[in-house]
């Protein structure tokens, strides 16, 4: 074999090789959809969706779930309004949530923490991150009702948008009354409930009369129908100590 032949099979040779360990590796760090690496499992994730079934979830008030919230594509997709909120069968106090959302054209839902059962609706006391088609949806004229804010609360940063149909990332710790929220890796919100801050912020909006607002330590994960298609998928939660 001429040299040249040589440097070039040996070139072809490590190409190749060094293709599989980035595979390798990629495959070792990185998940599918709704299922956790062995990173996370060692880290203490749990999923609260595998793509097939709805199994850790219920309506509001209510021991099922509505026929509407359907698996599209591993995917839980409200098909039309009327499917009811639904929230987590199990509270939690100290916790991270990941999770990716996708919002219809000009729609609208939500992500709740801290949901009860003891007001009339599931929004009565949770806080909500929120979804929004922030360009078409009539809802965009307040800051603080786009996506990714504490609605109505604490505006997200603009940075931190993606057009409706693209799916988007959140990942919100709680620890101690200590809430931080990020949207597609950009931090929108960073509080502590109960204290003077918050309560001023609470006192400025919507909620500054709402009896019991905020007020559970513990509370469910809830996931909003506000009539409008929306899609969710890779949901883990690490409870923290």
């Amino acid at each position: 074999m001429k040299k040249s032949n040589f440097k070039s099979a040996l070139k072809l040779v490590h190409k190749i090789f060094g293709g599989l360990l980035i595979s390798a590796i990629t495959m070792t760090s990185f998940a599918a959809d709704n299922t956790l690496s062995a990173s996370e499992s060692n880290a203490g994730w749990q999923l609260l969706f595998n793509g097939k079934d709805m199994v850790h979830w219920r309506n509001f008030k209510q021991d099922n779930i509505d026929s509407k919230w359907k698996i599209d594509q591993g995917a839980m997709f409200l098909s039309t309004g009327g499917g009811g909120d639904i929230l987590t069968k199990r509270a939690y106090k100290n916790f991270e949530l990941k999770l990716e959302w996708k919002i219809s054209n000009a729609g609208n839902s939500g992500i709740f923490v801290l949901a009860d059962e003891l007001g009339s609706q599931i929004y009565s006391h949770a806080i909500e991150v929120q979804i929004l088609d922030n360009e078409r949806h009539s809802d965009n004229k307040i800051n603080s009702h786009l996506s990714g804010s504490l609605f109505d609360i604490v505006p997200s940063p603009k940075i931190s948008h993606k057009a409706a149909g693209l799916w988007n990332q959140v990942h919100i710790r709680l620890l101690n009354s200590a809430m931080t929220v990020w949207q597609n890796g950009v931090k929108t919100a960073d509080v502590v409930i109960g204290d003077k801050k918050w309560n001023g912020l609470v006192a400025q909006s919507k909620f500054k009369t709402w009896q019991g607002f905020a007020q559970a330590k513990t509370g469910h994960i809830g996931l909003q129908d506000h009539s409008d298609p929306v899609w969710f998928k890779n949901i883990k939660i690490r409870e923290l100590k």
